[in-house]
């Protein structure tokens, strides 16, 4: 039975479209893309075998079994919902914080033991994954969002923003004579890049970069390319090419000297770092405690 039941993301990503009528306003509401959700949906006819929508010119709409399906979702997300809230509701001293990957393990993971030295008894779940999650339909009490200023989600709170900039090991400056002094001098050199799997121009983009630099035909000695930016930093830190250091999540390994800056030119990006606390954990006292921690830390950090 299990095995004919179609998977909670694609029923999640065509209950939204369903209840927005639109696919557009369903990416926005669960942090996809456009192209995502209609991705979902298709899968899901795909294994109904059925259409759910008609796609008329700049619209869509329920077909009858996408009307069917439709309040058979509603109602059970809204029975999952309500079991989970009733669970959550319960005293606890444990708060899951979703992030991704290059935050979690750049950023705050480095951090968490002065947490634990303040609130010894609170313990903290880190969901570390590039998937943005609904927090308030997933186990989750806070989440780290990475989005420019007017994706921020309502309610949250900017914890900092960041600047890019070319970043290398200190040995990487001279290596085979090609001394790295000025932007025109990576040609000689391979640059670190992380894949952009939703074409949304991340800010580690060396186009990006090398656009604002005028260099946007240049050619560098090689490419490599990597899923997660921390995979990407400790391919620099091991000093097999030159990345796009992304303040602050990079600050620490410059003040180790593990990464240095070769030439100080940086680009601002337009994206932030913003804390959302899910509407059950607003007033939990642990959840609070990691919230303050978190924005202490975060108003050391300058833009």
């Amino acid at each position: 039975m299990a095995r004919l039941l179609p998977s909670l993301d694609l029923l999640r990503g065509f209950e939204a479209a369903a209840r927005q009528l639109s696919f557009t306003k369903a990416a926005a509401e669960l942090f996809l893309t456009q192209s995502a959700v209609s991705r979902q949906v298709q899968t899901l006819e795909d294994q109904l075998g059925t259409p759910l929508f008609e796609r008329l010119h700049r619209q869509i709409r329920l077909t009858p079994s996408g009307q069917k399906l439709f309040r058979a979702t509603g109602d059970a997300m809204r029975l999952l919902t309500e079991a989970a809230n009733e669970i959550r509701s319960q005293p606890g001293t444990s708060v899951t914080v979703s992030c991704t990957m290059g935050f979690a393990s750049l950023w705050l993971v480095p951090r968490l033991m002065d947490f634990r030295a303040e609130c010894p008894n609170i313990d903290i779940h880190i969901a570390a994954n590039n998937k943005i999650l609904d927090v308030d339909r997933e186990p989750v009490e806070l989440a780290v969002r990475y989005c420019p200023a007017d994706l921020a989600p309502a309610g949250s709170v900017r914890l900092f923003g960041e600047e890019v900039f070319p970043v290398c090991a200190p040995g990487l400056k001279g290596i085979g004579g090609q001394p790295l002094k000025a932007p025109e001098d990576l040609r000689y050199h391979v640059l670190l890049e992380q894949e952009d799997v939703e074409n949304i121009r991340l800010a580690s983009s060396w186009n990006m970069w090398l656009e604002a630099m005028g260099l946007h035909r240049m050619k560098p000695a090689g490419m490599l390319r990597f899923s997660q930016y921390d995979q990407l930093i400790q391919a620099a830190i091991d000093g097999q090419g030159v990345a796009l250091g992304i303040s602050p999540l990079v600050r620490r390994h410059i003040g180790q000297h593990r990464l240095v800056l070769p030439f100080h030119r940086r680009i601002a990006s337009p994206r932030a770092y913003h804390l959302i606390t899910a509407r059950r954990a607003v007033g939990r006292p642990d959840v609070a405690a990691f919230s303050d921690w978190l924005l202490r830390n975060a108003s050391q950090e300058k833009d």
